[in-house]
């Protein structure tokens, strides 16, 4: 891949760097390229679906939903990619219709990303009642991921089913994780619960 088409297609780019599978739910086009949301994973992704989040004239928003099959098991696990908007009537249209897609069996799931919600609104309110919340803990208490350089706000989550076990969950922070996005990353390791 060319040096121009690496600028397009950053997720296959850095995919194809590290070997992994990747995903992207485009929301819309941003230069002629997709822009979204996206999942870059070791393991097989073998079914995607972008669930569109757009409420009325607001920004595109989406989920993104891949189903991966972790080594040496049966069990597929759904991982959901979501970047909520801004606006509050937005978000609460958004978490609302991400409930009728991701409320279902009890196969393991995880809802992850950017909820953009400065303070414990509804959307937390909803999906605590309805999923587990992996929590980072910090010492002066949420675990603030935004702005990266000096993170004042806890709008990234991990929300996670009980067939799944939260083994470890941590906010990374390194110069690369600075360089690569404007939010720390959390960290989550999980297990199938059999």
């Amino acid at each position: 891949m060319d040096e121009a088409a690496r600028e397009h297609n950053q997720v296959q780019a850095i995919a194809e760097e590290l070997g992994f599978d990747f995903r992207i739910g485009e929301n819309r086009r941003l230069r002629g390229s997709a822009y979204g949301n996206a999942v870059l994973t070791r393991l097989p992704i073998v079914a995607e679906h972008n669930h569109d989040l757009t409420c009325r004239r607001y920004e595109p928003r989406g989920c993104l939903e891949v189903i991966i099959k972790p080594n040496n098991s049966e069990t597929a696990v759904q991982i959901f990619n979501v970047h909520l908007g801004t606006g509050f009537f937005e978000r609460r249209y958004q978490a609302h219709r991400l409930l009728e897609v991701i409320v279902g069996d009890s196969s393991p799931r995880v809802v992850l990303g950017d909820f953009n919600e400065w303070t414990r609104g509804l959307t937390t309110k909803l999906f605590s009642h309805h999923l587990n919340s992996a929590e980072p803990e910090q010492r002066a208490g949420k675990a603030r991921t935004y702005p990266g350089v000096f993170p004042l706000l806890h709008l990234d989550h991990v929300y996670y089913n009980s067939s799944l076990k939260l083994d470890r969950i941590s906010v990374h922070r390194s110069r690369l994780a600075l360089a690569a996005s404007d939010h720390l990353p959390i960290v989550a390791d999980f297990t199938i619960d059999s």
